[in-house]
């Protein structure tokens, strides 16, 4: 991030321009919403600003910039339309103290101006660094039509109605409030009044609002046991992004992407829980309690776990201990990582005339690697999704070989599937502990076992994966695209 979104108060502060054509008048056109004092500086003004300097909306001096002229101004923006005098009324500017734009150059801009949804007192800006003003113009645009016309007026009426407000307690009950009022009743009451009575029945919507609040006895606590999906932030699904707004406490393992993280609420309290198989990590009993006693709080819990809470998630553990504390829950699924997996390599789990079960396993549980029926599993056809099979690769390989697998079986590890960064590892189970060991996989990773990347997938450019040599069954660096 280049540039610090921030809002100034610009009332009764000096703000100077120096132009008087197009580029001069687009930028009044804005700064006159604001209450800040405008200098312009143009011997030659277009009759617009001429105008606005009748009715006393601006000064105008009809001359060119001078060293002092910018003294005391907060912001300066530099509208000539010429490079040189650009840089001459810029470089006073900077010498007087003030912040500067310079208009279409953002090179020499100390600050830029977004795109601007006007609903007043909300203001929604858009930057996106310079790089690209049409897609800010075009959320501009789509922004405008959600938001509604008389968002203003309510935020005006809420402002006013604040310091009342501050006789229901911090924390949830206030939020609900204002939410009540913001998304249900704010709106009923002042789209079903006259213009001329809209902003009274917003007031007595607030009014209604508050003694309705103050009565309520304070909400329990609740846990929200919340899939995050395999790390991409689209594949979040609308429900868990309710949950993340509406959270007190968001108690995450280690898997769950910091792009999702970032979605919660801002006043949140994250909380790492995070487990890691034969590492050091909080105990599964500590957890428990951590969200037990968030929950008996009052707060609205949100366990966010990587991919689905009910595939090796413990979600058993925690949904007895909020039961035994008389705690309440729900579960929110997510995508769990064997779907993203498969689809990264255009396969599918199940395909008729090849396998019509798969099963999911764990590579090791909390005695050690995990035993499973492997002669089912090393049948030919066999397909299985191996969480957690990294470290257990060389057993799963003896096992499966053991009982009669093929060693030339087809095998994908997928590593931080549906993220930027993911890496597709296609070998054999014969190769596969080497193959693991020598592509250095370091993040979450899954292994398919029976399954092999398309071909066609395998030729594709972006992003990087890795794929095995045919004559040795070696990692080699190859691409494949994500789907």
């Amino acid at each position: 991030m280049q540039h610090f979104p921030i809002f100034v108060a610009l009332a009764g502060r000096r703000v100077v321009l120096s132009g008087g054509g197009e580029a001069a008048l687009a930028k009044l056109r804005l700064l006159l919403k604001t209450e800040a004092h405008l200098t312009v500086f143009a011997e030659d003004a277009a009759p617009e600003i001429a105008a606005w300097a009748e009715a006393g909306r601006l000064r105008l001096v009809r001359r060119a910039m001078a060293p002092g002229d910018a003294l005391c101004a907060v912001l300066f923006y530099a509208a000539d339309e010429d490079a040189a005098e650009d840089a001459r009324t810029s470089a006073i500017a900077r010498a007087d103290g003030a912040l500067v734009n310079v208009v279409d150059n953002l090179a020499d801009s100390q600050f830029i101006t977004p795109a601007i949804v006007d609903r007043d007192p909300v203001t929604v800006a858009i930057g996106t660094e310079g790089a690209a003003p049409v897609l800010a113009r075009a959320i501009k645009a789509d922004l405008e039509a959600r938001l509604p016309a008389r968002l203003g007026l309510l935020a005006r009426v809420g402002k006013a109605f604040r310091r009342a407000a501050e006789a229901l307690p911090m924390g949830r009950r206030r939020r609900d409030f204002w939410a009540d009022y913001y998304f249900a009743e704010g709106p009923r009451a002042a789209d079903a009044a006259e213009d001329a009575d809209a902003e009274a029945a917003a007031q007595a919507a607030l009014e209604r609002l508050l003694a309705r609040h103050r009565a309520a006895e304070d909400a329990p606590g609740h846990v929200a046991f919340v899939g995050a999906g395999p790390g991409d932030p689209e594949l979040l699904t609308l429900k868990a992004r309710r949950a993340l707004d509406t959270a007190d406490v968001v108690i995450h393992d280690r898997l769950v992407a910091p792009e999702i993280l970032e979605l919660a609420r801002r006043e949140a309290v994250m909380i790492d829980a995070g487990k890691e198989g034969f590492g050091p990590s909080m105990t599964q009993g500590e957890i428990d309690a951590l969200i037990v006693k968030h929950a008996q709080e009052g707060a609205q819990v949100v366990r966010l776990k990587g991919g689905d809470p009910t595939v090796f998630g413990r979600l058993d553990e925690e949904i007895e201990a909020c039961d035994a504390a008389g705690v309440s829950w729900h579960v929110v699924p997510g995508i769990t990582a064997a779907s993203a997996s498969v689809a990264a390599i255009g396969q599918s789990l199940t395909r008729r005339g090849r396998n019509a079960s798969v099963r999911f396993l764990t590579g090791h549980d909390m005695k050690g690697f995990a035993e499973q029926d492997w002669r089912a599993l090393a049948a030919p056809g066999g397909v299985a999704a191996i969480y957690m099979g990294k470290r257990a690769a060389r057993f799963i390989q003896g096992r499966l070989i053991m009982h009669g697998a093929d060693r030339a079986t087809p095998v994908t590890v997928v590593e931080n599937a549906s993220r930027a960064d993911q890496r597709v590892l296609a070998t054999t189970l014969d190769a596969l502990p080497g193959a693991i060991a020598e592509a250095g996989l370091a993040g979450p990773a899954l292994v398919l076992y029976g399954l092999a990347p398309r071909a066609a997938e395998a030729a594709l450019a972006a992003p990087p994966s890795l794929a095995p040599d045919a004559a040795s069954g070696r990692a080699t660096h190859a691409t494949q695209e994500a789907l």
